[in-house]
């Protein structure tokens, strides 16, 4: 039973690590449709985002698997439920990726982006984009160290997200409301991909240590 209880937790892994890779390169891509108005780049995202969830629905089915057949407790248990809340942070970042692609399709054949705005968005994309290799490697490799880096990486995310608005906001901005919504809407689809990364590290560290995140930076 011990020997199928690992086994069914290797599968569990494989699908996260298979997520997070595929959140990673749908992100790249939907950037890639964003700053260069690449309309088969946008579409190849919002086709493949069911792929996320079909995986995502495997966690959930082969965790509940687990809990029924093996009944795990302490650590065994820990490592059932954070797989589940890893996944569920996943496949949200798939669907924050698809978001950007939408309005990237939405825009064509302009670009959705102003050119005094994609510095900005390609420094949120860089950064995010180090958020989820980084998270890739934690899960293959679980390094509480590694995990404790999201947290200034996403301050990176927020200063860029601040610079965005203070550019929207002046009084010179040329383009009127409705770039500018497109761009705050944006801006929060690149903040909220960073967030669910750190969420993912703080359900790794805990996993690792057995305390919450908070209680490794006291």
């Amino acid at each position: 039973m011990r020997e199928e209880f690992q086994a069914d937790l290797t599968e569990v892994s494989r699908l996260l690590v298979t997520m997070a890779e595929s959140v990673r390169g749908a992100l790249r891509k939907a950037t890639t449709a964003l700053l260069t108005a690449d309309l088969e780049a946008a579409e190849s995202v919002i086709q493949r985002d069911t792929e996320v969830d079909t995986l995502h629905q495997q966690v959930e089915t082969k965790v509940a698997d687990i809990i029924v057949r093996q009944a795990p407790v302490a650590s065994d248990l820990r490592r059932a439920i954070t797989a589940l809340h890893i996944s569920a942070d996943l496949e949200r970042m798939g669907d924050l990726a698809e978001h950007v692609a939408k309005t990237a399709a939405r825009r064509h054949p302009s670009p959705a982006v102003p050119a005094e705005l994609r510095p900005v968005f390609k420094g949120m994309a860089e950064v995010a984009d180090q958020m989820a290799e980084k998270i890739t490697n934690v899960l293959v490799h679980p390094d509480a160290g590694l995990a404790g880096e999201l947290e200034k990486d996403d301050d990176a995310i927020d200063d860029l997200e601040r610079q965005l608005f203070k550019i929207m906001l002046a009084d010179d901005w040329p383009y009127g409301a409705e770039t500018a919504i497109d761009g705050a809407l944006l801006g929060r689809f690149y903040e909220r991909y960073a967030d669910h990364a750190v969420n993912i590290s703080e359900h790794t560290i805990y996993l690792i240590t057995g305390e919450p995140a908070s209680a490794q930076q006291d």
